[in-house]
């Protein structure tokens, strides 16, 4: 099953992904600039609305209640089916170290409660509605996740940083995998719950794990080194994302993650990208020659 797909945001992670994996699959594919076209219009005789808006943190209290309220009603539309791709902010300190279906979102610190929100919001209005759950994305180019800014940034001087505890496990997607999980979804829409999430489970890496793969994919010796974290404390009076960054720390030292066995049951054919060659993909943009050095990320700092 196919159709129209409007995707929101897709310049953005998901979206640019999204945009490709719905167009690969014979999906009619609309996208959207918020400067110049009209939602309400845009969202008429679509099927599905992927909605991969994610304005910075520093403005997710204002924008993504406003924002939600406007892909509800461009579903209520065209009766579309509304994909977001969800985080796992909601279950918060104390979670247990496997994610299911089933794990209580409990999160009370501010980002994590903007998208229990935001979830609810969907639930109440009635709004057909998939939440594709995932952990850190690792995308194909550098866009400003942490595996790019700041775990690979120093790649190319044989270290990887290490944002937290080395060998606790966390929660990794692919992001070319999680779009055609996506598509395929959305391919499965009528057979879901009105309100559905699944989780896609990635892979599960500690770090340390990321360095031995990353020594493997380039053929050099590398060296895990701790992030310094003073900057962004000392930074926060002057620099409000600091603060946001901070808050959502403790995932770098609380093992994690998700169980797939919702997502195997449902997407029973799907074929998951290789942990070595999803990494191998990540970092093919970056010259990791020992001789030659990187460009300076805003967060280089932080790094050294």
């Amino acid at each position: 099953m196919s159709g129209t797909v409007l995707i929101l945001g897709a310049t953005g992670r998901f979206g640019r992904h999204a945009t490709e994996a719905f167009w690969n699959a014979g999906w009619q594919v609309r996208t959207f600039d918020r400067r110049t076209d009209d939602l309400m219009q845009a969202a008429r005789g679509v099927n599905v609305i992927v909605n991969a808006w994610n304005p910075p943190y520093t403005a997710w209290k204002r924008d993504v209640p406003k924002l939600t309220r406007q892909v509800i009603d461009a579903a209520r539309i065209s009766d579309a089916t509304v994909i977001i791709p969800g985080n796992i902010y909601g279950y918060g300190k104390g979670a247990p170290p496997i994610f299911s279906a089933d794990t209580p979102q409990q999160a009370t610190n501010p980002l994590a409660l903007i998208r229990i929100e935001m979830e609810a919001a969907y639930r109440d209005a009635g709004v057909k509605t998939i939440v594709l759950r995932a952990g850190d994305y690792i995308d194909t180019e550098a866009s400003g996740n942490w595996f790019d800014m700041i775990i690979t940034a120093k790649l190319a001087k044989g270290i990887v940083v290490a944002p937290g505890a080395m060998d606790v496990t966390h929660a990794w997607a692919y992001l070319p995998d999680v779009a055609r999980a996506a598509v395929d979804l959305a391919e499965r829409r009528e057979a879901l719950a009105h309100f559905d999430e699944v989780l896609y489970p990635g892979f599960t890496l500690s770090l340390r794990d990321v360095t031995d793969l990353l020594a493997a994919v380039t053929g050099r010796e590398l060296t895990l080194k701790p992030m310094n974290w003073l900057p962004l404390w000392l930074a926060q009076p002057v620099w409000p994302l600091a603060a946001k960054i901070l808050e959502m720390r403790y995932l770098w030292s609380m093992p994690h993650q998700l169980d797939g066995t919702k997502f195997n049951k449902v997407l029973a054919n799907f074929q998951a990208t290789e942990p070595s060659v999803a990494i191998a993909q990540a970092i093919r943009h970056l010259d990791v020659h020992p001789d030659k050095s990187m460009t300076r990320s805003s967060l280089d700092i932080i790094t050294q």
